[in-house]
């Protein structure tokens, strides 16, 4: 029997993933349920199926070493596209879903660009999203560029499951320490030597690295070529690659120097304190086995959507307009959102169940519309949820097995019984969807969200807010086949007076146009309705259901990119405005968006962040305005604009990651999140934002040094320009705030962590850039800045309050996010010509509440000699004594001149 302190120990770890988090669980040393997701756009390939399996033991062994027998690989699953032949040796998968793996093999995006990467877009010590790989990569194919496969993995996972950062800087591989130009590494135990590789016409030469003569750094092409063989042990966020690196950078080792990811973004502690400090490291004892138990490996093979409708029909559902707004999404859903091939069923209950459609595969319309009429139209009854789901489960099991499937609950009541079914559904196998409806919803839906996977969403009985159908709308499949996928471009309501005008445009970009649809809801009346397309053209012959009050019009063919115009005027009533598109082009990307939120609970005042990733394939796309709705469960809306500008909750900046801190708390309970992205002029796709191994230039063999192919890089043309116009919206899983005090909210929210200082010294002048924090964290104006420096980079961040401090007086701080520039002369602290000074600030707020100290940035002063072997101090005495000369020349010649004179 499990003891009750190893259940709470598990609720905790499984509490502590977060949002949108996988399925890997930590048992006895070994992680279990590992997805890795096989691209649907890669070809057919079984060896590649054998060599994941190999990476991941090769990584197994290297991982047990590098952790001092502490973790291995014990259970991986890999998920084999649909698209590929069915074999009797595979599985079908349970609550693995392509979107949600933790692993991903795809096409290398450009052709040729097989950078391997970890997606992270929260702070230090947190999970990463998930890592990016190549066939290549697996292959074995770029060996001297990477290292092995195995050590490519581990690295990686460090990057997501511990989140650590890279100890090189490809945008700066130089620093100045003490006079002298170094690379970026740890530890500094790893020897090589530093060089130009230059190519023209074919051929390339070695060259000896040039210093800038305005900074005394080595120019933007000098690169650290590594010796082949080392006898350095560390460390595998650096380099991997090197044969004798089979540790992590530890305390006694680590280069706090060196100005990277991991000292900027974990407080200059090493990687190896970093593991330390998680909550698998401490909840873990080393092995004594010299080798980890092999993993065990499960092919699964993603199927065709098997879904089944799970619809509350009870009394309460009879307010509100709850159950026509129900049959609004669901029609929606029926007619749009589900693919065809998918087979879907429904169940309706209320004190009992009812299947009123066994699975029917969508091939055609006129089965999509027969599902439609079997939606409840009468609401009466108490409120059985577990009664639905295990008639879905019968519904489901008389043509498949529960496996893999998915149950889309929705329900506005609560049922004190709901756990009876825990087991059940634990034991199916499905993964349950929940739509938690009104402020009354059971607080037992999301652990069955939890417990299987699936999405979480609420809505609000505010219809101006269209949550119910956004829910609906978010449920496309995680299948990998993101151009089949319905994408929402448009959400938005409006309660209207007699006789006013809902207006608006929706841009219907390149990458969408197929099966568009424009969906009007409204609660009273039917309004008028007109569509114009970007030539003028006026469409309005919409299909209307005058009893479920909505009304639909499907574009043929693909619609005209451009930006199309909707007008509906009405009485006085409510009116939604909802529409959805596919990709235009099976083998172009669209562009997308993904919301979420950094925890799905949260117990105030711990800070919760919105995040929004906006991407066309790989690439993410910048420039974009996005803006979060969150709704709370009174049906308030709180609108914040979210930044990519590196600052406060952004990780980076130009990820194509847009964030910000949410703290107009309103009420304990549910929240929605909903994102809104408009793409425009100063829009554009970017480079994807690289947290992965290293690519080794060259190797130095036998003192001959022997260069890789230059690092293939995405090019302008891959990029192109600004002015990417699009629109879309996205719903995230709804998320709890609790503990959430009574009245007005006290001021306990600090400024938040200023990250991206940085400094440079010119002449006798300090110069310090930053990005504005806020009153509360990045809301509002900070009150002051305490600025400090340091010749000791650890005392600095050890003892900031005793160093010196920085005269401030009379700078008063912008507004959040505006851009700081603070210029000063230091006085009583001399600086010599190769000193390296650091600088840190705290913000201060109103209610004398002080940020985290900043990240730590470095100058060094640099005065150029003007030739080998001449000091400036020699060029100023021969300058004066020139200047003297002159003078004296002139002053006798003077003399002479008047003398003549007289």
């Amino acid at each position: 029997m499990v003891s009750f302190k190893t259940f709470l120990l598990t609720l905790v770890l499984y509490m502590l993933q977060g949002a949108g988090t996988s399925l890997i669980k930590l048992n006895n040393s070994g992680y279990e349920d590992v997805v890795i997701a096989i691209n649907p756009d890669l070809p057919e390939d079984e060896n590649l199926i054998q060599q994941i399996q190999n990476m991941v033991s090769e990584a197994s062994t290297y991982l047990y070493q590098a952790t001092e027998k502490r973790f291995y690989f014990k259970g991986v699953s890999i998920l084999i596209p649909t698209t590929w032949q069915t074999k009797p040796n595979y599985e079908n998968p349970k609550l693995e879903i392509y979107d949600k793996a933790d692993i991903f093999i795809e096409v290398p995006n450009p052709p040729g660009y097989n950078v391997p990467r970890t997606d992270q877009i929260k702070g230090c010590g947190k999970m990463g999203e998930r890592i990016h790989l190549t066939p290549d990569i697996i292959l074995g194919k770029m060996v001297n560029e990477y290292g092995l496969p195995g050590k490519i993995l581990v690295h990686e996972w460090a990057h997501l499951r511990w989140g650590v950062f890279e100890e090189y800087n490809e945008e700066e591989p130089f620093y100045t320490f003490n006079g002298k130009n170094v690379p970026v590494k740890c530890s500094d135990a790893i020897t090589g030597t530093n060089k130009v590789n230059v190519c023209s016409g074919g051929s390339c030469s070695i060259r000896s690295c040039k210093t800038d003569p305005k900074t005394g750094k080595f120019q933007k092409d000098c690169l650290f070529i590594p010796d082949r063989h080392q006898t350095e042990k560390g460390s595998i966020m650096f380099m991997q690659s090197i044969d004798s690196v089979v540790e992590f950078c530890r305390k006694e080792n680590h280069n706090k120097d060196a100005p990277n990811a991991q000292n900027q973004k974990c407080n200059f502690r090493s990687t190896w304190e970093v593991i330390q400090d998680s909550e698998d490291y401490k909840t873990s004892t080393p092995m004594t086995a010299a080798q980890p138990p092999k993993p065990s490996f499960s092919l699964k093979q993603i199927r065709e959507r098997i879904l089944c409708l799970v619809l509350d029909k009870s009394g309460s559902m009879a307010g509100g307009d709850r159950l026509n707004r129900l049959k609004q999404a669901s029609k929606l859903f029926l007619l749009q959102i589900i693919e065809t091939g998918s087979w879907v069923g429904m169940i309706t209950f209320d004190s009992a169940a009812t299947i009123q459609s066994d699975l029917v595969q969508i091939e055609t319309d006129a089965q999509r519309n027969t599902l439609i009429t079997k939606l409840p139209g009468v609401a009466s009854g108490g409120t059985s949820i577990c009664s639905g789901l295990r008639e879905a489960f019968t519904a489901i099991r008389k043509k498949f097995s529960t496996d893999g499937s998915e149950i889309v609950l929705l329900t506005d009541g609560e049922d004190s019984t709901i756990s009876s079914c825990f087991d059940e559904v634990r034991q199916s196998g499905a993964i349950i969807h929940t739509v938690a409806l009104g402020p009354s919803a059971d607080k037992g839906l999301e652990e069955l969200s939890k417990m299987t996977g699936g999405k979480q969403i609420t809505a609000t009985d505010n219809a101006q807010n269209n949550g119910l159908i956004d829910a609906f709308s978010a449920l496309s499949s995680g299948n990998g086949m993101i151009t089949q996928r319905s994408i929402q471009l448009e959400s938005k309501g409006a309660t209207l007076k007699d006789g006013e005008w809902m207006n608006g445009t929706v841009i219907i970009d390149s990458t969408v146009g197929n099966d568009t649809l424009f969906l009007v809801t409204w609660t009273t009346n039917q309004p008028q309705m007109s569509i114009s397309d970007p030539s003028g053209k006026i469409h309005s012959n919409f299909s209307v259901d005058t009893n479920s009050k909505m009304a639909y019009l499907q574009i043929p063919d693909t619609a005209t990119d451009g930006i199309w115009t909707y007008s509906l005027k009405s009485s006085a009533q409510t009116l939604t405005m909802t529409v959805t598109s596919r990709a235009a082009n099976p083998s172009v990307p669209p562009i997308t968006v993904d919301a979420k939120m950094n925890e799905n609970n949260s117990s105030f005042p711990s800070p919760v962040i919105a995040y929004a990733e906006v991407r066309q394939g790989s690439l993410p796309i910048i420039g974009a305005n996005v803006t979060a709705l969150i709704e709370s469960a009174d049906g308030t809306t709180v609108t914040l604009d979210l930044l990519d500008n590196g600052a406060g909750a952004d990780a980076y900046k130009n990820d194509g990651v847009y964030s910000r801190y949410f703290t107009a708390y309103k009420t304990n309970g549910r929240y929605s999140l909903k994102v809104r992205a408009l793409g425009g002029t100063n829009t554009q796709k970017s480079r994807p934002q690289v947290n992965g191994a290293l690519y080794v230039p060259g190797w130095v063999e036998n003192g001959e040094i022997k260069m890789n192919p230059p690092k293939p890089e995405i090019s302008e043309d891959e990029i192109q320009g600004n002015n990417l116009s699009f629109s879309r919206t996205s719903l995230g899983d709804s998320f709890i705030l609790t503990n959430i005090p009574n009245g007005p909210i006290p001021d306990i929210f600090p400024p938040s962590q200023i990250i991206d200082l940085e400094a440079n010294i010119e002449d006798e002048h300090i110069n310090l850039t930053w990005t504005a924090p806020g009153d509360n964290y990045d809301e509002g104006q900070a009150q002051y800045y305490i600025i400090r420096m340091s010749k000791d980079i650890i005392k600095l961040r050890d003892y900031f309050d005793t160093a010196l401090q920085v005269n401030t007086t009379g700078f008063i701080p912008n507004d959040a996010n505006s851009k700081e520039t603070f210029v000063f002369e230091p006085q009583d602290f001399k600086i010599e010509n190769g000193t390296t000074i650091f600088f840190a600030i705290k913000a201060v707020d109103k209610a004398n509440l002080t940020s985290s100290i900043s990240n730590i940035a470095q100058a060094s002063l640099y005065v150029p000699e003007i030739s080998a072997g001449v000091s400036i101090s020699t060029i100023v005495m021969s300058v004066v004594g020139a200047v003297a000369g002159v003078c004296i020349i002139a002053g006798v010649t003077l003399c002479i001149l008047n003398k003549n004179k007289k």
